[in-house]
């Protein structure tokens, strides 16, 4: 078999399109019930909105929605798509990849126009590494893309963010997804080849499935009763004396395995994993593109700075230690230190780590409020920040989001990119950064005023706190908007058997016409 190889042309994003929830809360009304100052999470944290899933939509129905729009404003063929791949750490199923039930409900949406079968032949598949799951996605097409011209490849990160009621995790709470066209000749922009990686495996934040035993499960069922009579162990045992299951708990284990929505997350450290990361990262791009990191200054390399975005401000905390190393280069750091008021800490004034990162951290936080720090944040990074503030964090999205904030700013302001190189700090919890550059396109404005990105976000519906809070706790039982133009959920089987817990979804316009994917 010959391919059509066309190696030589640039790869890169041709196109993309988003899909937010309809409803958001606003950070005041959450600041109010938890007692906390507005001005810390809006100006302390850039954060004023939150978007929040209804409960007919799941991280499949926004990944298909923002697929769907991609193809129909690029009129393409589905037959012709040959990967659909998707990031997310929002996954509905152990083994059943989340990507599955997007190409169902897509298939069965344009089966009348390309046929039952347009998608039988798109390849599908999810990728999870916390937050930068759709970047690895996105690299792996982009080495498809390129070996073949014919080659039409989709990225879609989709994901829920949600965090415990009154944790320190729960005002970031976000939802939406992105898709991604990636093409040979992009008309948006074109990517590097050789990315900057580094990764450690720690535990900064994460979604354990811990193992709790059946007796103590029944234990605390019993205690919360009142009854003294029943014993779970007698109880545990006449289960076990038979290998016929009813129910849930008449399994032939002693232990169940419960997944979390929620994540087990340090805060703090998970700051210092960021900022380490995408710092070794970066320097692993220098070396891999052959970059003196010495004298080469990447303030002057890169016109727009893209970050993952768990709350608005992340990036201009986490990038004062990469300027400073920056203004060193240039020779201008001794000038702008003496502004600070402090020496910079050093390991051996402090009895413990612990001590000195804290010192540090304070450091780093005195550049930020630093004059020439804040005009450098507010023309290379505040316009990626912008829609992350009206929505929260959508993990695998959320760099994704924070590019087409960007370029929308930029259009609205009439600042012509094209030709300018952009820089890209990727981010997985866990932990993982990739760096890399795109270089803007000609036709770049062309395609980003189709996004109306923030069109949408003004068009939302607010809802309270106390519907808010139903939500979260799974009390809500009707969608808060009965008429979606988009795919939702049906239904989750609950009957116990081979079909339990399979989703069955609506699609646009067909509301009768369900697909059980």
């Amino acid at each position: 078999m010959t391919l059509n190889s066309s190696s030589s042309l640039p790869v890169g994003i041709d196109d993309m399109a988003v899909y937010v929830p309809q409803l958001y809360l606003p950070i005041s009304d959450l600041a109010d019930a938890r007692n906390i100052e507005y001005a810390k999470l809006s100006k302390g944290l850039g954060l004023t909105a939150m978007a929040i899933n209804d409960i007919d939509e799941d991280a499949a129905t926004m990944a298909a929605n923002a697929v769907r729009e991609l193809i129909d404003k690029n009129k393409l063929d589905p037959r012709q798509i040959g990967r659909i791949y998707m990031g997310t750490e929002s996954a509905l199923d152990g083994a059943k990849p989340m990507a599955s039930y997007v190409v169902s409900m897509l298939e069965e949406f344009y089966q009348d126009q390309f046929g039952a079968d347009c998608l039988l032949n798109c390849d599908v598949v999810d990728l999870t590494f916390a937050c930068i799951g759709a970047v690895d996605a996105m690299q792996n097409t982009l080495d498809w893309v390129r070996a073949d011209h014919q080659r039409i490849g989709i990225i879609v990160a989709s994901d829920v963010a949600k965090y415990e009621l009154a944790s320190t995790g729960e005002y970031t709470q976000g939802a939406g997804a992105v898709a991604v066209l990636v093409k040979q000749s992009p008309r948006l922009l074109t990517l590097s080849t050789n990315w900057g990686v580094a990764t450690r495996g720690v535990h900064d934040f994460f979604k354990p499935t811990p193992r709790i035993s059946k007796q103590r499960l029944i234990e605390e069922v019993l205690a919360l009763t009142g009854n003294t009579d029943l014993d779970a162990a007698s109880l545990l045992q006449q289960m076990d004396s038979t290998l016929e299951v009813n129910g849930i708990l008449d399994s032939n284990d002693s232990y169940l395995t419960l997944h979390r929505e929620t994540p087990v997350f340090d805060g703090p450290y998970s700051n210092n994993c960021y900022q380490q990361r995408i710092g070794e990262a970066l320097s692993n791009f220098f070396a891999k593109n052959g970059l003196d990191e010495q004298e080469e200054n990447i303030i002057d390399r890169w016109e727009r700075l893209l970050f993952h975005l768990p709350y608005a401000f992340q990036a201009r905390r986490m990038f004062a230690e990469i300027y400073m190393e920056e203004q060193q280069k240039r020779g201008a750091w001794e000038a702008i230190a003496a502004t600070l008021g402090q020496d910079m800490p050093a390991p051996d004034q402090f009895d413990t780590t612990k001590d000195y990162e804290k010192a540090y951290g304070k450091y780093l936080r005195a550049i930020t409020k630093t004059e020439g720090y804040r005009k450098y944040v507010g023309r290379v990074i505040e316009p990626s920040e912008r829609a992350s503030s009206l929505v929260g964090n959508i993990y695998t999205g959320s760099i994704f989001l924070a590019l087409m904030s960007s370029l929308e700013t930029d259009l609205n302001a009439e600042t012509d990119l094209a030709g300018t190189t952009l820089g890209f700090f990727a981010y997985g919890s866990g932990s993982k950064s990739k760096v890399f550059e795109g270089k803007v396109q000609a036709g770049w404005k062309e395609i980003t005023a189709r996004f109306e990105l923030f069109t949408r976000l003004r068009d939302r519906k607010v809802i309270d706190y106390t519907t808010y809070e139903n939500m979260h706790r799974s009390k809500q039982t009707q969608p808060v908007l009965a008429q979606k133009a988009g795919f939702t959920l049906s239904e989750v089987n609950t009957e116990s058997g081979v079909r339990e817990g399979a989703r069955t979804y609506a699609l646009p316009s067909k509301k009768l016409a369900n697909v059980e994917a």
